[in-house]
């Protein structure tokens, strides 16, 4: 019996370039997405001297496009936050920077600090806020690129309701009836 694994029986595989799948100049899967995220948010270098505080209103800057999809970069003062919404036929990948943000749906209440990353598909209905007394920094990845942000209602936990939800289609977990 033969204990070398395939590898070690095939060779090493760095030899044989031919068999090596070229490196993706652009993202194009779920896991792409969040690894592009993850790389962003390590080289500070890439987005740190962009970012600006804006006490009257969210601040926000496109950090990259590429065949469809976008990166955003956001920043966030104490107090500040998106309202309930969702991004239309969009899913993304949220990733916090620096501080901590909250973020609310209808079914649960988290706090995401730095290094924190939500996954989310077409039709998620979320809000986030900083509730903290520190500014935070988050990077957002939607694909394809964010072309609409529908807007919801809270429930009477203060979290977002889906659009099906505030249709009447489904019902609130929180109790409050219609929209």
């Amino acid at each position: 019996m033969n204990s070398d694994s395939d590898l070690q029986i095939a060779g090493d595989i760095l030899e044989v370039p031919h068999l090596l799948q070229a490196p993706r100049e652009h993202p194009s899967t779920v896991a792409e997405f969040v690894g592009l995220a993850r790389s962003l948010a390590a080289d500070r270098a890439q987005w740190a001297h962009l970012v600006r505080y804006d006490a009257t209103t969210r601040w926000y800057h496109r950090l990259r496009t590429g065949p469809g999809y976008e990166v955003w970069l956001l920043s966030w003062v104490p107090g500040q936050g998106s309202g309930p919404h969702d991004h239309g036929p969009s899913s993304g990948v949220l990733t916090v920077l620096d501080g901590e943000l909250t973020e609310r749906t209808a079914r649960d209440t988290r706090a995401l600090g730095a290094g924190a990353q939500r996954v989310f598909a077409p039709g998620y209905a979320h809000e986030v806020v900083n509730d903290t007394l520190e500014p935070a920094v988050s990077l957002h990845v939607y694909f394809p690129g964010l072309t609409e942000m529908p807007m919801h209602a809270r429930s009477t936990n203060g979290a977002a309701r889906t659009a099906a939800q505030c249709a009447g289609a489904l019902p609130d977990p929180a109790g409050a009836a219609g929209a």
